[in-house]
C-alpha cells in the first residue's frame, strides 16, 4: 500500500526528514484502508463535492497544491533569501499532502458516485485529517496546517506554512468554482 501512496503522491519524497516522510505515507495508508479505496477510485474522484461537474481529481488537486506550495517557497527563497519569514519546507510539504487526507473518510462511493458519507456529514475533513495525523504522531506544526486550511481555520493565527498552503489551496478551489 505504501508503494501506491508514493506512486500517487511522488511529492512525498521531497520531504527530507525520513521519519516525517514515513508518517505522512502511513497516514495516507490508514485513510485509504478506512474505506478500501483503490488506486483507480483515488485517481477518479473529484477533489470537491462543493461544485458541479468538477473535472479536477482529488489526487491531482493534492499534488497541484503541494507543488504550488513548493514553488511559492522557492520564489520566496530566490527573491527574499534570508530576509524572508522562515518556512519549514518539510512541514509545508507534509501539511500540503495531508490537508485533504480526511476526505477519504468524509467521502464514499454509492452506486458508482462519490458523495458525502454519514461520517462526513458530521466530521469535516480538517478534523478527521488532524485525527489521522495525531494518530500517526505527526508534529503539531503539520496538524496546524491541516486544521487551519479551510473555513475551520478562519480567525486562527496561521503559521507561515499554513498561510502558504491556504492561499495555494484556494487558488485551485476558486478556479474550479
Amino acid at each position: 500500500m505504501k508503494d501506491i501512496v508514493v506512486k500517487l503522491l511522488p511529492e512525498v519524497l521531497e520531504i527530507q526528514d525520513k521519519t516525517l516522510q514515513e508518517q505522512v505515507i502511513d497516514c495516507w495508508v490508514d485513510a485509504i484502508s478506512f474505506r478500501g479505496w483503490t488506486e483507480e477510485l483515488l485517481r477518479s474522484i473529484p477533489f470537491t463535492l462543493l461544485a458541479e461537474n468538477v473535472k479536477i481529481t482529488f489526487i491531482d488537486h493534492v499534488r497541484a497544491v503541494c507543488r504550488m506550495c513548493m514553488a511559492v517557497d522557492d520564489v520566496l527563497i530566490d527573491i527574499h533569501g534570508n530576509r524572508r519569514t522562515p518556512v519549514n519546507r518539510d512541514y509545508l510539504i507534509a501539511g500540503a499532502l495531508l490537508a485533504d487526507v480526511g476526505k477519504l473518510l468524509e467521502f464514499e462511493i454509492v452506486d458508482g458516485k462519490p458523495q458525502k458519507s454519514n461520517y462526513g456529514k458530521h466530521i469535516r475533513h480538517p478534523f478527521s485529517g488532524v485525527g489521522l495525523a495525531f494518530k500517526h504522531d505527526l508534529p503539531s506544526e503539520v496538524m496546524h496546517v491541516i486544521a487551519t486550511h479551510s473555513k475551520e481555520g478562519a480567525g486562527e493565527k496561521r503559521s507561515p506554512e499554513s498561510i502558504i498552503f491556504h492561499h495555494c489551496d484556494f487558488i485551485d478551489f476558486d478556479l474550479v468554482k
